[in-house]
């Protein structure tokens, strides 16, 4: 038999502790497979009973290998194993997976690819360097490469804190020392900088009137994204005249932290529109609603008689691959903004699609495959320069309150725990540098 591990029974109740006849012992069915305890009815096998079933719980209900087995399992056992423990402990508040399970997800795709079927007891620092090195061939960045890498020696703390495999091990990892700015030939990032404003004003034709309302509210508010996005009314306090959000789930809800999140007078102008007619547990930034307004104005705007074309609706796939959501997602909002700066910025004609003879525009199959090496470089580099993501936003908010009212109120309203953060995020004041400079001459 495979000493893989195997998938945890989803019951919530233990399997119970049952006599067998033909043989008078204590059994318990653990994942298909026959447990004996012993004598039935004494002491000892119900001992054996609790104690199995305990470090069957403690397992996320895997039954463990034991004896020489251990020896057998292979990475890819113990990336399998460790899966199953993540579907279970990484959730959000309303047990939908959480972010950081794709993450462990990708981090572990070129471990298997390259170790999989190495024992994993003999998986060392030179492994886990070879596993960094293919990340880095691959082009992810370096500060990422750190993080992945250490989520795979969380991997083989967690199996050796199962038993699964020696303290060794997973001790041995932690002497592979991080990529160093500039060493390594890992890709380098770009600082995250603020967003003109000037950029943010052109999107505003191009997007829905609710990611409109979310741009705004996050400049104001400093906010996170994914804070925002599932603002409901029941989560506000109006009881003063700033009104205090407190999301049940954000970046530092799992280390028992709160955040607090201040609409001012003019984030209550945005968020007052959202909130008049709805219940008090519905979402204020509704994507499926967007799409329904979007297809309203389509229709109003229809110059073609109803007795001719499409009757309303008659067009719309039966299973789309994506449907609008109650509320929109960080990507989702990513994406908004990505297809509104696409219409608000375009490059130069060079850069874009070219008409054909026929009237209809270049495929982006076709347009991709003629640019050249250099042409691919200029548009990249005019995509940075015009292109801006959420996250920016966040940047503005931080410069601003800072500039303004210090680095200790900025702490508080971003919701940082240190101020090493709140430095990261508030951009130096250049204008405030250059004035210094000309008054000392």
């Amino acid at each position: 038999m495979s000493p893989a591990l195997t998938t945890a029974s989803r019951r919530k109740a233990p399997p119970s502790y049952r006599f067998h006849q033909s043989s008078g012992q204590a059994v318990v069915t653990l994942n298909g497979k026959d447990f004996y305890l012993g004598t039935y009815g004494t002491p000892e096998s119900r001992h054996a009973y609790a104690q199995l079933i305990a470090e069957w719980s403690a397992s996320d209900r895997q039954i463990m290998p034991v004896g020489t087995e251990k020896q057998l399992l292979t990475v890819s056992h113990i990336i399998a194993g460790f899966l199953v423990h993540a579907e279970a402990y990484y959730v959000t508040y309303d047990g939908q997976p959480a972010t950081e399970l794709n993450s462990y997800r990708q981090a572990l795709r070129p471990l298997k690819k390259l170790y999989g079927t190495r024992p994993a007891r003999k998986f060392g620092p030179l492994a886990l360097a070879a596993t960094r090195q293919a990340m880095i061939e691959t082009g992810w960045a370096r500060k990422n490469v750190n993080k992945q890498v250490n989520r795979i020696r969380s991997v083989f703390k967690w199996a050796a804190s199962q038993e699964l495999i020696p303290a060794f091990v997973c001790e041995a990892l932690r002497t592979l020392a991080g990529l160093q700015p500039g060493r390594g030939g890992a890709r380098e990032t770009a600082p995250v900088r603020p967003v003109p404003i000037a950029y943010v004003d052109g999107v505003k034709p191009f997007v829905s009137e609710q990611v409109w309302a979310l741009i705004q509210l996050q400049l104001l508010t400093g906010a996170r994204a994914g804070e925002l996005v599932r603002i409901r009314p029941i989560d506000i306090d109006t009881a003063g005249d700033v009104l205090t959000f407190s999301p049940p789930h954000h970046k530092t809800a799992h280390h028992g932290h709160k955040r607090i999140i201040y609409i001012g007078p003019k984030g209550q102008e945005i968020v007052r529109p959202y909130l008049l007619g709805r219940p008090v547990d519905s979402f204020l930034f509704s994507a499926a609603e967007a799409e329904e307004k979007r297809r309203k104005r389509q229709h109003e705007e229809r110059e073609t008689p109803l007795s001719c074309g499409n009757v309303p609706g008659s067009n719309r796939k039966v299973k789309p691959k994506r449907t609008p959501r109650e509320h929109y997602d960080v990507a989702g909002y990513r994406r908004a903004i990505a297809r509104a700066c696409e219409e608000a910025f375009a490059p130069p004609e060079h850069l874009c699609p070219a008409s054909l003879p026929d009237g209809k525009q270049e495929s982006r199959t076709a347009f991709i495959a003629r640019l050249t090496p250099e042409a691919r470089a200029e548009l990249a580099k005019w995509r940075r320069e015009h292109h801006w993501h959420p996250h920016q936003l966040r940047h503005n908010a931080a410069t601003y309150i800072r500039r303004e009212f210090g680095l200790e109120f900025s702490k508080v309203i971003l919701g940082h725990r240190s101020l090493d953060m709140t430095q990261r995020y508030a951009e130096a004041d250049q204008e405030k540098a250059q004035e210094v400079v000309r008054r000392i001459g």
